[in-house]
């Protein structure tokens, strides 16, 4: 029995008063002994009847107490059978000791005494967690949803106890799936390319051209129930919901190759960029994220989808080389914008990737150019030679205009001011620039690239000059450069710097080159660039080749033309003689793409990859974490090159089941 209830009428007050009444009646009994006498019997009376209400109180007490309990131990096991959810335990070798009626009826059996919970609730997550001793300890609490059979059941397990709560939640499923499945999804569909598949066509031409292929988005928007609704003559917006969305994922855009190969007559076969969102965002902020998305397609050269479905962003599509923008405009526009924020500077810094190469130097030597021709104190940002830029960088500091150029991460840390300009060139990646401190600190902010745009990206960029069509981006600063300045003039070592860089990423001009290529190269030798200089700074040891040689002896070819070679373990090598590695490979017979994975001093294994454009080795290098272009793309593992070829060979199977590798 509780005490507050055994001393409710003997605390304090009652003892006071008791006080009270014996020392009056000793007053009275002082002045008149009779009547104090009388008072006395009075006082004990008193007492003697609430002692005995008091033990009346507690005989009845404990009376309806045993009562209570009888009927609580009587309807104990009933209601624990009656709970609407059921109740488990099981022993130290996780074997179902006892379970209420519930359980029974939930798994349609009139026992499961004795079953093992692992047979019971299959996919039940570890129910300890490891100590830093080695020994394990039960966790406080483990919840999940688990399918068994058709049903979906709700689970709490009390590792301590032993004990689990099990509920069935198969409509709360159901009705979940429904409404993510017809969460609304909103997109983008764009003609990227109207432009150029339009050039020299008649007004006729065009008609015809464009019905051709409205009917066949209107056809796959209807059999995949998406509605369309036509912005302008290459716009269209999508309507739709996430279980559509689910199928157009499912058959990878279909469109994407049904629109390329209907206009393949054309001298510039007209393609799409697709961008959606799905998400349980607002309307206007799902809107944004489409826009985003197509942007983001554009960006990785057209003619592919990319979906954003809340943290995930895919991509599917990207079968074809960027088709070469032919108008100088954006190139006028940008040079003006970058001309203005240069005078608006009180200094340039100008910076592009870890272990540069000839056309990052090329490239900032011509940002460089620009700011002195603008009178904006400017500086290069390196982190130390490589065997990539060695030679070139000899004939650099031999110039003494360019030797006092280039200065370190700290020194460009501590140089920068909130007036001071950022120009990153040929990354758009933070992680992959020299010192990605600086462009954390920059309040201006400039990208020139080439690469097809990846997730990760400088949104804070002020302008961004990123043209996947382009060769390399000392291709993209030489036509900059021809409008920052009316007067432009090169000296033969700037322009042989963007020559160089020019001619390194096109392979002496045999991949990725269009006509803007040629037109930047003109230019450049019109400026003085020494050809037989650039001959020079890419020229290759004798060391080197014999090393370039082990590397492909290794070299086997799978999936009828992918070519894979495989450094010997033990043995590490320069990136820059990886990818030459990979280079040579594909000028070999039959082979369509080729891959070379080798350890570099660093202790990273790196993977080069390229192809002639019938498979998109971005997409492949994408999904190990690189990136790069459709026919030239790279990435560093923390594995061995025979793990990294395991994981490589893992990729080319599931895009060979899921698209085919070769376009």
């Amino acid at each position: 029995m509780p005490n507050f209830l055994l001393k409710r009428w003997y605390g304090y007050r009652t003892v006071w008063a008791f006080l009270l009444l014996l020392t009056l009646t000793a007053f009275v009994t002082a002045y008149n002994w009779p009547i104090g006498l009388l008072s006395l019997c009075l006082v004990f009376v008193v007492v003697f009847v609430m002692l005995r209400a008091e033990m009346q109180f507690r005989r009845e007490l404990a009376e309806y107490t045993t009562t209570l309990s009888y009927r609580v131990n009587s309807i104990e096991g009933e209601i624990t059978s009656r709970l609407p959810f059921g109740l488990l335990l099981y022993d130290a070798e996780r074997t179902i000791e006892w379970h209420n009626r519930q359980v029974a009826q939930l798994f349609k059996m009139d026992s499961v005494v004795g079953t093992p919970l692992v047979e019971l609730l299959p996919g039940l997550p570890p129910l300890t967690r490891d100590k830093k001793d080695g020994s394990k300890e039960p966790l406080s609490l483990v919840r999940a949803e688990i399918e068994v059979g058709t049903e979906t059941y709700d689970v709490r397990v009390y590792p301590e106890e032993r004990l689990i709560y099990l509920q069935k939640m198969t409509e709360m499923a159901e009705l979940r799936e429904r409404y993510e499945k017809e969460s609304l999804a909103l997109g983008i569909l764009l003609f990227d390319n109207l432009d150029e598949a339009f050039q020299g066509m008649d007004d006729q031409q065009r008609t015809l051209t464009i019905a051709r292929a409205t009917s066949l988005i209107n056809g796959w928007a209807r059999q995949y129930d998406v509605y369309l609704r036509r912005l302008s003559s290459e716009r269209y917006m999508m309507l739709l919901n996430q279980a559509a969305l689910d199928k157009l994922e499912h058959s990878r855009f279909v469109i994407l190759d049904e629109v390329r190969e209907a206009t393949s007559d054309l001298k510039v076969p007209m393609t799409l960029s697709i961008g959606l969102a799905c998400g349980n965002e607002k309307i206007g902020e799902l809107g944004a994220l489409a826009q985003s998305s197509l942007d983001m397609a554009l960006g990785r050269g057209g003619d592919q989808a990319a979906v954003k479905v809340g943290q995930r962003l895919s991509f599917y599509g990207g079968r074809s080389n960027a088709v070469e923008k032919r108008t100088r405009v954006r190139a006028r526009v940008i040079a003006h914008a970058l001309r203005d924020l240069m005078k608006r500077s009180d200094r340039v810094l100008i910076m592009g990737h870890q272990n540069p190469d000839m056309d990052v130097i090329g490239a900032a030597i011509g940002m460089l150019k620009a700011a002195d021709r603008l009178e904006v104190e400017a500086s290069i940002v390196l982190d130390g030679d490589n065997p990539s830029i060695s030679k070139m960088m000899e004939r650099i500091r031999a110039d003494l205009t360019l030797a006092d150029r280039f200065v370190g991460p700290e020194e460009a840390l501590a140089q920068m001011t909130e007036r001071t300009l950022l120009v990153v060139v040929d990354t758009h990646k933070q992680s992959l620039t020299i010192e990605p401190k600086l462009v954390q600190k920059a309040k201006q902010v400039v990208v020139i690239d080439h690469h097809r745009r990846s997730e990760e990206f400088i949104n804070e960029a002020v302008i961004v000059y990123l043209e996947p069509y382009a060769s390399s981006a000392s291709e993209l600063v030489t036509e900059l450069l021809q409008y920052i300045h009316d007067n432009m003039t090169l000296t033969p070592l700037e322009a042989t710097s963007l020559l160089a860089g020019i001619t390194m990423d096109t392979k002496h001009f045999t991949l990725h080159t269009g006509s803007r290529t040629f037109e930047a190269a003109g230019f450049l030798r019109r400026s003085g660039a020494d050809t037989i200089l650039v001959q020079r700074m890419l020229k290759e040891d004798l060391s080197e080749y014999i090393s370039k040689a082990d590397i492909i002896k290794n070299a086997r070819v799978v999936l009828g033309g992918v070519a894979i070679a495989v450094t010997d373990e033990g043995r590490q090598f320069p990136q820059l003689l990886i990818a030459q590695a990979a280079d040579t490979l594909l000028n070999m017979t039959d082979v369509n793409a080729s891959f070379v994975i080798g350890s570099r001093p660093d202790g990273l294994t790196a993977i080069s990859a390229r192809s002639f454009g019938k498979i998109n080795v971005q997409v492949v290098m994408e999904r190990l974490g690189g990136g790069g272009h459709l026919t030239n793309a790279a990435v560093q593992l923390d594995i061995s090159p025979r793990e990294a070829e395991k994981k490589l060979m893992a990729v080319l199977e599931d895009i060979e089941k899921e698209e085919g590798l070769f376009e």
